[in-house]
């Protein structure tokens, strides 16, 4: 896990780069910054360890999850703590152009859905696939049958395979509803909704053990699922 990819070392020149390109802060803003970054901007987020062995996993690589933690994970948490730092900076200078800080703040958008949605990711996998009979009267209860949650769980990864994006099963607080969601990317999560379930469509996630074989990855995915994690969430977000 030392080595770093290719994309790793792109995705983090292209943050410093972007930063050296747009950034001249003066000695005074920079100083002021040395004082107190607030919490907001501060960039220490620091990659979790992954919460399960990954050689224990059914069908799902040792060399695949070690890759997906360090170079697309922990490539978005290094870009993120850069995207972070430029941000003070930038709002401290009043002369920085609105329409660039915007790009940073784009930037920060989609660094922050990867880092969080890949740690729920990671945090609802190395379990077994078994639920209990309470999330299953839970399922048939929002979906009708656990078999018709599953179909369309399933059936919404089917359709993002070959290209990007995540199934995020969710507790809406403000439909009050328990749903499937279609999400394009890191970006665009349904507005007021829980995560419970994560599953990532992200050609990354499976093509170093099934190539395009999308469904072979989706199948490994389902018996891999930590249901107590995802159980733990549900009684966290009913509460909400």
């Amino acid at each position: 896990m030392s080595i770093i990819s290719r994309r790793t070392f792109v995705e983090t020149v292209a943050a410093t780069a972007l930063a050296a390109a747009t950034l001249q802060v003066n000695p005074a803003v920079a100083q002021e910054q040395a004082v107190a970054i607030p919490n907001a901007f501060a960039g220490a987020h620091q990659p979790k360890p992954l919460p399960f062995d990954p050689t224990q996993l059914d069908g799902l690589s040792e060399k695949l999850i070690n890759s997906h933690w360090q170079n697309n994970y922990g490539g978005s948490v290094t870009a993120l703590n850069v995207v972070k730092q430029r941000l003070v900076a930038a709002l401290a200078d009043d002369a920085f152009p609105p329409y660039l800080y915007n790009d940073m703040k784009r930037e920060h958008l989609l660094r922050t859905g990867s880092v969080v949605l890949h740690e729920y990711y990671f945090a609802n996998m190395g379990g077994t696939g078994s639920r209990d009979s309470e999330l299953d009267a839970v399922l048939t209860s929002a979906f009708g049958s656990v078999a018709a949650w599953e179909r369309e769980f399933r059936r919404i990864g089917a359709g993002l395979g070959g290209g990007s994006g995540w199934v995020m099963l969710a507790w809406n607080t403000h439909t009050r509803t328990l749903e499937n969601y279609w999400m394009s990317d890191h970006m665009h999560a349904p507005a007021t909704a829980l995560p419970l379930l994560l599953m990532d469509m992200y050609e990354h996630s499976y093509q170093m053990d099934y190539g395009a074989a999308a469904a072979q990855y989706i199948d490994a995915f389902m018996r891999n699922i930590n249901w107590a994690e995802v159980r733990q969430r549900m009684d966290i977000a009913f509460k909400a």
